[in-house]
């Protein structure tokens, strides 16, 4: 493996379209935490295969089309050089491109948003680095989350703009509970696979697999935290009896799996006290994710990473050391 990412990066060395390649490969394994392009070619195998089997193949090619003018757009606002060449500036406009074209009706106007909720995810992202500095914390897919959920409202308010498979808007009763729901071992299979690919906002366990694979060529750690994550968050859920078709089709677990290889394998050297820990804002994200569920629902909007940008905030700002893990 080694060996042929080294013949790629020699090949890059010398060719810029190469390279330009490279740096979008590397944006879409950002998504998550992997600077790797072999990552991102899988993660993208995996998001083609979801958007086709769903029928819907326009998906797949909003993501290209979005990472493609992040990282353009980053180049013409001159970021620092090493950060868009690992892909920081790309990550994030591969979900605004996937969850705009899952949300929001196909036309020309799609595209418009496309390119403009892309290019703008950028100056997002540099605007969000700068105020957290102080703090010391990364942007994650804050940027994402905020310009996705402005243009999804914006759909409400133009005759131009449609949204589609958006939630129902309703009003939240007090003290009214969802009605527990039977999961069955093969949903239970079926919710970790597709809590993973939900990254992707896929349902499909085809691309969880390839996803977990591009884990696994670049960090075996990040692959077992990412199942991990998967298996307590459906867990947790039917512990707290959530619905089943919810649990199933991963979208209680997705945000649950991007924490666990945030503070399991990303920001933390795994060991006993961190496993413990990534278990713990595992476990708390599954709850945000309900509550950000729950909190949207007059605005008809999706909680998209909302829940995982928060909770890992939450858990890296402590500060907390484990050097001295056993």
């Amino acid at each position: 493996m080694k060996k042929l990412l080294s013949s790629w990066e020699s090949a890059c060395a010398s060719s810029g379209a190469l390279r330009f390649v490279d740096v979008n490969l590397r944006g879409i394994g950002q998504v998550m935490f992997q600077d790797n392009p072999l990552s991102g070619a899988l993660f993208l195998a995996g998001i083609a295969w979801g958007s086709y089997a769903a029928g819907v193949p326009r998906i797949a090619i909003a993501g290209v089309v979005a990472v493609v003018v992040s990282t353009l757009a980053a180049r013409w606002l001159r970021v620092d050089r090493e950060s868009l060449r690992s892909g920081l500036y790309g990550f994030n406009g591969v979900l605004v491109g996937l969850a705009l074209a899952t949300f929001v009706a196909p036309g020309p106007l799609l595209w418009a948003c496309v390119v403009l909720g892309a290019a703008v995810s950028v100056v997002a992202m540099r605007a969000t680095a700068n105020a957290l500095a102080p703090w010391g914390i990364p942007a994650l897919t804050f940027p994402f989350v905020l310009v996705t959920w402005l243009l999804l409202l914006a759909t409400y308010g133009f005759a131009g703009l449609a949204g589609t498979a958006l939630p129902s808007a309703g009003v939240v009763a007090p003290f009214e509970s969802v009605a527990a729901t039977r999961l069955g071992p093969g949903d239970f299979v079926q919710g970790v696979l597709h809590s993973i690919s939900q990254v992707f906002l896929k349902g499909s366990t085809l691309a969880a697999l390839l996803l977990l694979a591009g884990l696994a060529v670049n960090s075996i750690a990040a692959a077992a935290f990412a199942l991990g994550g998967a298996i307590l968050a459906v867990a947790t859920a039917h512990l707290l009896g959530a619905e089943s078709d919810l649990i199933g089709g991963g979208l209680l677990g997705f945000s649950p799996v991007l924490t666990a290889i945030a503070l399991g394998a990303v920001f933390h050297a795994p060991g006993a006290r961190v496993v413990a820990y990534a278990a713990l804002g595992t476990v708390f994200t599954v709850v945000a994710q309900a509550a950000f569920n729950v909190a949207l629902t007059p605005l008809a909007i999706p909680a998209l990473t909302g829940p995982f940008v928060l909770v890992t905030w939450l858990f890296l700002l402590p500060k907390q050391s484990f050097d001295r893990d056993e």
